[in-house]
């Protein structure tokens, strides 16, 4: 094979691959494409998933809840919004919004470049024992491998 045919092919292939999603095995899912992770301090972090961030493409635009308003389970709690349509964020789960990532304000795309560490907003929530109530990493696979 030349040169500038095993060039063309490592693009075309790097173009066509399909992306593996990303689902860390020490976070907790939602079925509505939201992860969440309890710091030490028991407050929860939550964003949305790598699948979530790749099915809206380049992130624009983020309304996160506001710092003190009440959670309810399923309820829609804020707004992402990407070139392609926009997408409610869905409460994980009962609790009270503590604080809400700023940079995102400026800097939406950090979610695209790294969704697990681009935290939207963070929580206090009601129930200390999540496990019962959010998917596993490997429910939460198998819900996208569905989808």
């Amino acid at each position: 094979m030349s040169f500038c045919a095993k060039i063309y092919a490592s693009i075309f292939y790097a173009v066509s691959a399909p992306k593996a999603m990303q689902i860390p095995s020490t976070l907790l899912y939602s079925a509505e494409h939201l992860w969440t992770k309890q710091n030490a301090d028991g407050i929860w972090e939550a964003g949305i998933t790598d699948y979530a961030q790749d099915l809206l493409g380049d992130i624009v635009f983020v309304d996160a809840p506001k710092v003190g308003s009440a959670l309810k389970a399923g309820a829609p709690c804020g707004l992402v919004e990407s070139v392609k349509t926009g997408s409610d964020l869905h409460a994980l789960v009962d609790g009270e919004v503590t604080e809400v990532n700023e940079t995102l304000a400026t800097s939406p795309e950090q979610i695209n470049d790294n969704p697990y560490k681009a935290w939207i907003f963070k929580y206090k929530a009601v129930d200390s024992d999540l496990t019962q109530k959010l998917l596993s990493a490997d429910a939460y696979k198998a819900l996208t491998d569905n989808a």
